[in-house]
């Protein structure tokens, strides 16, 4: 089992709480993104640069996902990838993503998507809020509870 970070937009305090959890439970958590980011030094926590691109991260992240590992992004297109391959997908806000849920929220990602498209302004997301940490952090305790229980 594994945490793969979306890391490009990822938050510095979802950040900082997964290298929290990394060194707590000895989870690896890998960070991927397109350009180099500081770590703290532990043996759990990896950072993997890839190519600048549209994508390439995710990408690399679809492929090198793992059943049971979790995935930390806000892009619902790379959620599905994963999900389809038997992972969780966490977005920084605390939603988790399932194989019950992925189809409702990539048909809205895609209807928005359309919608913008065609000239309407649908506006933008929220601020990342406090209350969006707690709700990750409840989410990745989950995670890790259930992931730490013996088979």
């Amino acid at each position: 089992m594994a945490i793969w970070v979306d890391a490009d937009a990822c938050p510095g305090v979802i950040k900082d709480m997964l290298f929290r959890v990394a060194d707590r439970t000895t989870i690896t958590v890998t960070l991927v993104a397109n350009r180099p980011l500081r770590t703290p030094p532990s043996r759990y926590i990896k950072s993997m640069v890839v190519p600048a691109g549209f994508d390439v991260a995710d990408r690399e992240i679809a492929r090198l996902v793992a059943s049971g590992d979790l995935v930390v992004t806000a892009d619902i297109p790379l959620a599905a990838e994963v999900v389809a391959k038997g992972a969780l997908a966490l977005n920084p806000r605390g939603e988790l993503y399932t194989a019950q849920n992925i189809g409702h929220h990539l048909s809205t990602r895609n209807f928005m998507e359309e919608l913008r498209s065609s000239g309407v302004e649908t506006g933008g997301p929220a601020a990342f809020s406090a209350g969006d940490g707690r709700a990750f952090a409840r989410e990745l305790d989950r995670y890790v509870l259930k992931a730490s229980r013996p088979v």
